[in-house]
């Protein structure tokens, strides 16, 4: 599963890391360009992403994905609460996901995402990024959507998940799922067009555990009355159970 993630670079630097022009078109408003410490799903976001219909250019797309065939608002909410995520084993079956997998792939810049790791009857967050902390890119789908009461259209998008490799299975030891990261090398194929179902697999793997890592933070993240969207939320901080363990 992947709920919480991380964007903390700047608008240039999303630039730079994914090429984009100089003078590159996108959607983002100077709010939506700040950095990110972080950001939870459950409160639908608008988060930066790259589509495979405009490659180029960063679009605002809203986390929670809402299928073209959803009739009514009410609809819409209840649903998009259940797609935050999709899992790679079934994203080709089920219907929600089905026709975006196959023609509307995303890439969701990310730096560091959030997980929990259940200990001795108690859960305890963790911060997880690429060793290089380098800006990485979830495998996402997205989707178009009318609201029929007042004919706005909303994108949207949801983060593939698979299988967790030996470190998330430490840390996210209930379920054991991570998100899908893309190679660098695999991002442009993830949005190439033509794609056959074989190949879209091969891409929804386990990122390389040696590749990454990850450290206990603060509850400070589960704290509602401070604002979490501060550098502090990604803070080490030392459990003397965990130490132990």
């Amino acid at each position: 599963m992947c709920f919480f993630y991380a964007l903390s670079a700047t608008a240039q630097s999303l630039a730079n890391r994914y090429q984009l022009k100089a003078d590159f078109a996108w959607e983002l408003t100077a709010e939506l360009a700040m950095p990110k410490y972080y950001v939870s799903g459950f409160d639908f976001p608008k988060m930066p992403v790259l589509t495979n219909d405009q490659p180029g250019r960063l679009q605002a797309m809203t986390w929670g994905l809402i299928p073209s065939w959803v009739k009514t608002p009410e609809q819409a909410a209840q649903i998009r609460r259940k797609t935050l995520n999709a899992r790679a084993e079934t994203v080709l079956e089920k219907p929600s996901f089905r026709q975006a997998i196959r023609r509307r792939r995303c890439l969701v810049p990310a730096d560091g995402f959030y997980e929990w790791r259940a200990f001795q009857g108690k859960k305890y967050p963790y911060y997880i990024f690429l060793k290089d902390k380098a800006i990485f890119s979830f495998a996402g789908i997205w989707e178009e959507w009318v609201d029929p009461a007042t004919g706005e259209l909303l994108k949207t998008y949801s983060i593939l998940t698979t299988e967790a490799n030996p470190l998330l299975a430490k840390i996210h030891n209930l379920k054991k799922r991570m998100p899908v990261i893309l190679p660098r090398a695999q991002e442009r194929v993830w949005l190439a067009d033509g794609v056959d179902e074989a190949a879209l697999q091969s891409l929804m793997q386990p990122f390389p555990a040696e590749l990454m890592a990850a450290y206990p933070i603060s509850r400070l993240i589960t704290a509602r009355a401070v604002d979490r969207n501060s550098p502090e939320v990604q803070a080490p901080y030392v459990y003397p159970e965990l130490a132990e363990d």
